[in-house]
């Protein structure tokens, strides 16, 4: 069966080496495990955590995997597919504890194929 319905697309663009501070429940823990963890609990459809390769952000620092130097913070991308209404208290939650990075959201059109 296709279900196909209109949803918000969520990233959040932070850094590997974030770690969530100001987090009471999630403090100490990376911040893409902490954003991660809270949409479960949110009940969320689902997260995916990203790891890119390379990357640059607002410092303007090139962020790189190489053979000859490991960067100790590669960017990180977190995706979240749901309803708008599921996820606006995700996002007052990151206003709270967000300290640094990038969050985007986007319309999206979703074709959710389920079993009978």
């Amino acid at each position: 069966m296709k279900i196909v319905e209109e949803d918000v697309l969520l990233r959040i663009f932070i850094g590997d080496s974030d770690r969530c501070k100001k987090c009471n429940r999630y403090k100490g823990k990376h911040m893409y495990e902490a954003i991660v963890l809270k949409a479960k609990e949110m009940g969320l459809a689902g997260a995916t955590v990203l790891r890119g390769i390379m990357g640059f952000g607002g410092a303007s620092r090139v962020h790189t995997v190489s053979v000859l130097r490991l960067s100790e913070d590669m960017p990180v991308v977190i995706e979240i597919v749901d309803k708008m209404e599921k996820i606006k208290p995700l996002l007052e939650w990151l206003d709270e504890v967000m300290v640094e990075g990038l969050i985007t959201m986007e319309k999206v059109m979703v074709y959710r194929y389920t079993k009978g």
